[in-house]
C-alpha cells in the first residue's frame, strides 16, 4: 500500500462527508445491508465490553455498540468522517459510551497495548484498503484483540460486486483495456481500474485463507446482501407492511449466513476469534 493510496483513500472519505451516513439509509438495499451488519454485530459485544471502532465514519455502528452497552474507542482514517461522527453523536445517549476519538490507519495500530480489546469491529471495509497489507493488518488487529475476544469485520466483495455491478464493470474494462480488466478480476485489486475508490475486493475463501494464516478461528461469515440487492420497487412496496418486511428480514439474514451466498453480495462480513 502506497502512500498514494491512502491519500486517495483519504481524500474519497473526505469528499463523501455525509453521504456515509445516508448510503445505509437511503434505498432499500441500504436499509437491509445495515440491519444484515447489525444482526451479525450483537453475536460478538457483551455488556461492559471495550470496543475499537475502526472505519467509525459519522457513527452508524457506534450507536448500535452504544446500545450494545459497550465502551467505545473510535477510530477513523479521515478528519472529515471524525468531525461528523461527533456531530452526530453530540448531545445523544451513544455519546456517553465513546471513551476516545482518534485518527487511525488500519495497517498501524501500534499504538495500542496487545490484549487491549474485547472486540475489534471494522465494519465498512477498511481491511479493504489495506491492499497487500492486508495480512498484516489482520494481524495487527488480532493483536491488540484479548484471548478469547473477537475482530469482526466486512470487506468489499470480489464476486458478487462483479455480478451487481456488471454494467460499470464491462465500461471500466471499455476503458481500461481487456488486460488490464483481467489483472482486475484475477487479483481483485481495483487499482487497475478507473473506478473511485480503489480498493481490495475479496472472495469468501480468502477470508478463510488470511484466517488461516493469522492463526485466528473463522467463527462466522455473512454476504450482504443476497435477494434484497435487486429490485428496489418491490422492496419498497414489501417495505410498507411491517410485519411481511420483519419476515423478509429474518429470511434475508438466514439466507447471507449460507455458504452458498458468501460470495454473492457487495460486502463479506466475518468474524475471528483470538486463540
Amino acid at each position: 500500500m502506497t502512500e498514494r493510496d491512502r491519500e486517495r483513500m483519504r481524500d474519497f472519505y473526505d469528499d463523501l462527508g455525509d453521504r456515509e451516513w445516508s448510503r445505509l439509509e437511503d434505498s432499500p438495499r441500504g436499509r437491509v445491508a445495515y440491519q444484515v451488519h447489525r444482526r451479525f454485530l450483537e453475536h460478538f459485544v457483551q455488556p461492559g465490553d471495550r470496543v475499537l471502532e475502526v472505519g467509525a465514519g459519522p457513527g452508524r455502528f457506534t450507536f448500535d455498540l452504544a446500545r450494545l452497552q459497550a465502551r467505545v474507542a473510535v477510530t477513523d482514517y479521515s478528519s472529515v468522517q471524525l468531525d461528523l461522527h461527533r456531530r452526530h453523536l453530540e448531545g445523544t445517549q451513544a455519546e456517553t459510551a465513546v471513551d476516545s476519538r482518534a485518527l487511525l490507519d488500519i495497517c498501524d495500530t501500534s499504538r495500542f497495548a496487545g490484549a487491549t480489546f474485547d472486540v475489534v469491529l471494522a465494519f465498512g471495509g477498511p481491511l479493504s484498503y489495506a491492499f497487500e497489507e492486508s495480512e498484516a493488518a489482520l494481524k495487527g488487529l488480532l493483536r491488540i484483540t484479548k484471548p478469547g475476544g473477537y475482530v469482526v469485520a466486512s470487506v468489499m466483495s470480489w464476486l458478487g460486486s462483479w455480478r451487481y455491478f456488471l454494467p460499470s464493470a464491462l465500461e471500466d474494462a471499455r476503458v481500461v483495456g481487456d488486460d488490464a480488466f483481467d489483472l482486475i478480476l484475477s487479483t481483485g485489486d481495483l487499482r487497475h481500474s478507473q473506478t473511485s475508490p480503489v480498493c481490495q475486493m475479496f472472495r469468501a475463501s480468502d477470508i478463510t485463507e488470511l484466517s488461516v494464516k493469522c492463526g485466528a478461528e473463522l467463527v462466522a461469515m455473512s454476504s450482504s446482501n443476497w435477494a434484497s440487492l435487486e429490485d428496489p420497487q418491490v422492496l419498497g412496496e414489501l417495505e410498507t407492511d411491517s410485519d411481511r418486511w420483519a419476515r423478509f428480514l429474518e429470511h434475508e439474514i438466514a439466507a447471507c449466513a449460507q455458504p452458498g451466498a458468501l460470495d454473492g453480495g457487495t460486502h463479506i462480513l466475518f468474524a475471528l476469534r483470538r486463540p
